[in-house]
């Protein structure tokens, strides 16, 4: 009982019933006040007089009446007109008040039941605004990670209520997609993470068995320290994207064209098989961390100088516009689908199997570069080029503002 004293229906209902009670009391003392003010008038406009030279049956009824006339002017009225004046207030007052006092009566009894109906109305009124609400309320307590994909799909007409659902089941896709996501990456990071133990284990029990020349142990140490190289970059890779989803420590102008001209210089290989580099690199400043940024220029072109073909293309461009700065980076490559391109942002995604080959990477350089944009307040946007060319078009748009810095 004290929980449905407690609720918002019990609230609402309160609120009704009282609104409702307060408007049928103000209607009931309106036509009180209206009737005392006129009622004697009309009563005693209406009254016939009704006393001398009138016929009276034997059961004390009046048979004839005597209609009210008015006394001509300079007249004076005689003892028999003033004695029938009197007679005809005193049935007027008799009159009014019984009828004031039946209707004050019946004007009780019927607020009395009009509360009744007034609550039970409340209470029904309360139960159909709030049904959307107990609707929202039983889905949120029923879903838990085996059943995220559930929505609460509200059938109502527009409003309030309706955009608060649709907002609620928006926000339920977005978790559906953020749990989806971290459950592919701990599925990814185990697989990643057991591949190289399980080549390194390999490596010493089968390779080392028995007495082995030396040349099959160099070579084994060879292959062992690249899995291990491998697995350091791995490492280090997991520890960047968990540095930059905790946001920025130090934000400071950092000169992008300058950062991007000197990891140009490290990343891109020279060669006859090293793409084309077209650079268009405008003086460009942004507000962030400059390690961060670094690695997200590199992670940048490493992708699009490892993803591009022989003879391909690499264009690097920097520019300031209207809506802040902007770094764009466009490689030649493979085909890819237009639909594939978000789920490269994801960590561990591909967009071929990955061969186990050196130099391969781990999956994670187009994440980290959307974590650290997302650090930096950045938008990212990524797009797939058509055939021939292939390949992909990254751009970092960066704002205006200087990101926020990490609580």
């Amino acid at each position: 009982m004290r929980a449905v004293l407690r609720s918002e229906r019990a609230r609402l209902t309160a609120l009704y019933g009282a609104l409702l009670l307060l408007a049928g009391g103000g209607l009931v003392a309106l036509v009180n006040v209206l009737l005392r003010n006129g009622l004697y008038g009309r009563v005693n406009g209406a009254v016939t007089t009704v006393l001398p030279g009138t016929p009276i049956d034997p059961g004390g009824h009046i048979t004839e009446f005597e209609p009210a006339y008015r006394i001509p002017p300079g007249d004076a009225p005689t003892p028999e007109e003033v004695q029938q004046w009197k007679a005809t207030k005193d049935v007027s007052q008799a009159v009014a008040r019984a009828t004031l006092e039946e209707l004050t009566l019946v004007s009780l009894v019927a607020l009395a039941l009009f509360a009744v109906l007034s609550v039970w109305l409340a209470w029904w009124m309360a139960g159909r605004v709030l049904r959307p609400v107990e609707v929202i309320t039983a889905t949120a307590r029923r879903l838990s990670g085996a059943n995220l994909h559930e929505r609460i799909d509200l059938q109502a007409p527009p409003g309030e209520l309706k955009r608060l659902a649709d907002t609620f089941d928006g926000m339920l896709d977005r978790m559906e997609d953020l749990v989806g996501a971290q459950r592919r990456f701990a599925a990814n990071a185990a697989h990643e993470l057991r591949t190289p133990l399980a080549v390194q284990r390999a490596a010493a029990e089968i390779g080392l068995a028995g007495d082995p020349e030396p040349a099959k142990v160099a070579r084994i140490r060879e292959r062992l320290i690249s899995v291990a190289d491998s697995s350091e970059h791995l490492v280090e890779s997991l520890l960047l994207l968990a540095v930059s989803e905790e946001g920025l420590e130090s934000v400071a102008p950092v000169e992008l064209a300058p950062l991007v001209e000197a990891e140009l210089a490290t990343v891109v290989p020279a060669g006859p098989d090293a793409p084309d580099l077209v650079r268009n690199l405008a003086p460009l400043t942004v507000d962030g961390d400059a390690a961060l940024l670094g690695h997200l220029v590199r992670n940048l072109l490493a992708n699009a100088v490892r993803h591009n073909r022989p003879g391909g293309r690499v264009d690097v461009a920097t520019a300031v516009t209207s809506t802040g700065g902007l770094l764009t980076v466009v490689n030649t490559g493979p085909v890819i689908e237009p639909d594939a391109v978000p789920r490269l942002l994801e960590p561990f995604r591909r967009s071929a199997a990955r061969r186990h080959t050196a130099g391969e990477g781990a999956g994670l350089g187009l994440s980290i570069v959307a974590s650290i944009a997302r650090a930096h307040g950045a938008q990212l946007v990524a797009e797939a080029n058509p055939a021939p060319g292939g390949g992909l078009t990254i751009r970092v748009r960066f704002p205006t503002e200087p990101p926020p810095g990490r609580p």
